[in-house]
């Protein structure tokens, strides 16, 4: 019996085939080991995103306006839906006179954070998330306060800089009706 090399039968078309895909799946192996480095990387700054979430969601709830400022980095193109409506706001006013403001405005709070969904890249963290609180705001007496939430991070050197915030009051379900009229900004007229 006559041995051939390998690939004799093939025809030319073939062959080449055949070196393309050893040629890329060649290339592959240090690109999966990158892909591992980056997807452990990913995982690493969702998972500090989060404990830091939580504990600048706990400062905030409570008052503490210089450990939730020492906590949070706000992009200069930051914008916020804010829960009571309204338009995006854009930027964000982190002078002395605004974060005493923000102090007395919410107060008391207690904090848990259930995060629903997370999705990482190198550059950018999303976080969807319920905040579950209770707190004193504006004034009111102490209710919940859980509200719905996206944050969206995008990586600056080695840190991350909240980019977008977009929060709600609506965790509960609310009827077609209810919604008509937040959608309306005012309640029906009897």
């Amino acid at each position: 019996m006559t041995r051939r090399p390998p690939g004799a039968n093939k025809s030319p078309d073939s062959q080449e085939i055949s070196r393309r895909s050893m040629m890329a799946a060649t290339a592959a192996i240090p690109l999966s080991v990158q892909l591992s480095a980056d997807a452990a990387a990913q995982n690493e700054a969702v998972t500090t995103l989060v404990e830091r979430a939580r504990q600048k969601n706990a400062a905030f709830m409570r008052g503490d306006m210089d450990r939730w400022s020492r906590l949070v980095g706000i992009a200069p193109d930051f914008t916020l839906m804010q829960p009571f409506g309204g338009p995006a706001s854009r930027g964000f006013d982190a002078s002395p006179e605004r974060l005493a403001a923000l102090s007395r405005y919410f107060r008391e709070g207690k904090t848990e954070l259930e995060v629903l969904q997370t999705y990482a890249s190198d550059a950018l963290v999303v976080l969807v998330m319920v905040e579950r609180q209770r707190a004193e705001v504006g004034g009111l007496p102490a209710q919940d306060w859980s509200l719905r939430v996206t944050e969206v991070y995008r990586r600056d050197g080695t840190d991350w800089h909240l980019v977008h915030r977009h929060a709600d009051p609506l965790v509960r379900s609310i009827t077609l009706k209810q919604a008509a009229i937040l959608a309306r900004g005012w309640p029906e007229e009897e």
